[in-house]
């Protein structure tokens, strides 16, 4: 059982290029995967077709034998989760922290959060009152509320200080081992995936010959 995707091919529309080119990459329960690459060659595309947030016009993905994300209508969460890199951007501006929690995870209480990923004492503020680093210890929170089996960590401390970015990480860490989550590991950083990933991958291992990509965030 693990998170894979089989000779996956994707782009933004049939005018453009390729963005993922024949991908097929395989992610373990419990496996930290780093998936290294210069900006804008398809490795955030990649990560959302394994969420199943986007959809491969060619090859499959799969999570423990199912697609993933799941018809919304079944009240299942995805069993993959994404914590993106602007963690700001991912929450309701006019939400509290308390209830942007609870929306991950209906039924969920703030008391089944680890305070250590989100304190007490920021349950009651808004996302502008909380720091980056605070911020994505708040989407790290909300993905695991889910219980997730696989998660795709897309630049999550890119523009974090370097004290947050090795909280959010150890964080992290500390969770897949805890509850045996895999992680797809995605950064330009290589010497920080070597320090976290249990292997590392270059996208132009992965899909082959890297194409010329469009212009769109990735």
């Amino acid at each position: 059982m693990s998170l894979v995707a089989e000779n996956v091919w994707f782009r933004y529309g049939r005018r453009h290029p390729w963005v993922v080119s024949g991908a097929s990459l395989a992610v373990e329960p419990g496996e930290v995967v780093g998936l290294h690459g210069p900006s804008g060659v398809g490795k955030s595309t990649l990560g959302k077709l394994l969420a199943g947030l986007l959809t491969p016009q060619r090859g499959s993905t799969s999570a423990d034998g199912t697609p993933p994300n799941p018809d919304r209508r079944t009240g299942r969460p995805n069993p993959v989760q994404v914590v993106h890199q602007h963690a700001h951007l991912a929450m309701d501006p006019l939400w509290k922290i308390t209830t942007i929690l609870a929306e991950a995870a209906p039924g969920s209480a703030p008391a089944e959060v680890d305070p250590s990923l989100v304190p007490p004492n920021l349950l009651d503020r808004f996302p502008h009152e909380i720091s980056g680093g605070e911020a994505q210890r708040v989407n790290l929170a909300r993905a695991l509320l889910t219980a997730p089996r696989y998660l795709v960590a897309d630049e999550i401390s890119a523009s974090l200080d370097p004290i947050s970015q090795a909280a959010v990480w150890r964080l992290l860490l500390t969770a897949v081992r805890t509850h045996g989550i895999g992680v797809l590991a995605i950064s330009h950083d290589r010497p920080l995936l070597a320090a976290v990933a249990d292997r590392v991958v270059d996208i132009a291992d992965v899909t082959g010959t890297i194409q010329e990509t469009v212009p769109v965030v990735t």
